[in-house]
């Protein structure tokens, strides 16, 4: 198929469109007239993975490898150092980022991995109500994310409400709407303002609560003639 093919499909499953401003979702190594016949999903590109990897494959990640502004190539760096080595090897890629959190990701992860069911969902929020202790709900947490611990910010002795975003959703907390905010990369800052507004806070780890776009996307991708294999890279937290 030629990559032009896959990335309508992709933008049928999950506009492009509805990327933040600030993201940068959509081809950005490759070009649209390019035929490949191999689809490798990640969660990200990371030197593990391009050594693993065929000449000529099209990586579809979830978090953009070229982001932030990149006003340089320097390849002894950084995103520089890996995009020179698929250049070399003729490889591809395409990022759904935010647009997918939106369409599939956090739901994804708050029924299927945490057993949730969802009342309401806007944008980045899934919400869950119902009645918990905080410590059932944090044992319950740990155990479906495979955590040996979260932290902790404002716990509650019920919790009527829960809200879920995946990834870093700590920016979000002004329109949190429950008693509880699970989210990843919380900053101190974060848990001050979460503790004055009396928000339970729990931190759920980044890469813990996304590494399950791969398997979500494979199972639409089912329906396309080429082979896509789930490779994911490797959390860059080791302890």
């Amino acid at each position: 198929m030629k990559i032009e093919e896959i990335y309508d499909f992709l933008n049928e499953l999950s506009p492009f469109e509805l990327q933040e401003k600030w993201d940068n979702s959509g081809l950005l190594i490759g070009e649209m007239s390019r035929e490949v016949s191999k689809i490798v999903l990640s969660l990200d590109i990371d030197e593990a993975l391009l050594d693993e990897s065929e000449e000529g494959v099209l990586f579809i990640v979830h978090h953009p490898l070229i982001f932030g502004g990149l006003t340089a190539l320097d390849f002894s760096r950084y995103p520089a150092k890996l995009i020179e080595r698929m250049i070399r090897k003729r490889q591809s890629l395409i990022a759904m980022h935010t647009n997918f959190d939106q369409t599939h990701l956090n739901r994804y992860v708050f029924e299927k991995v945490l057993g949730f069911e969802v009342t309401k969902q806007e944008a980045f929020f899934c919400k869950a109500e119902g009645e918990w202790s905080s410590e059932d709900l944090l044992g319950h947490i740990r155990a479906r994310l495979g955590l040996s611990f979260v932290k902790v910010v404002a716990p509650k002795e019920k919790i009527r409400s829960i809200t879920l975003t995946t990834g870093a959703g700590a920016s979000l907390i002004d329109s949190v709407e429950s008693d509880c905010f699970l989210t990843g990369d919380i900053k101190y800052h974060d848990a001050m303002k979460a503790e004055a507004q009396n928000l339970m806070l729990v931190e759920i780890g980044h890469y813990e609560s996304e590494r399950f776009f791969a398997e979500v996307l494979f199972e639409e991708l089912k329906v396309l003639p080429l082979l896509a294999i789930i490779s994911n890279s490797k959390n860059p937290f080791k302890m």
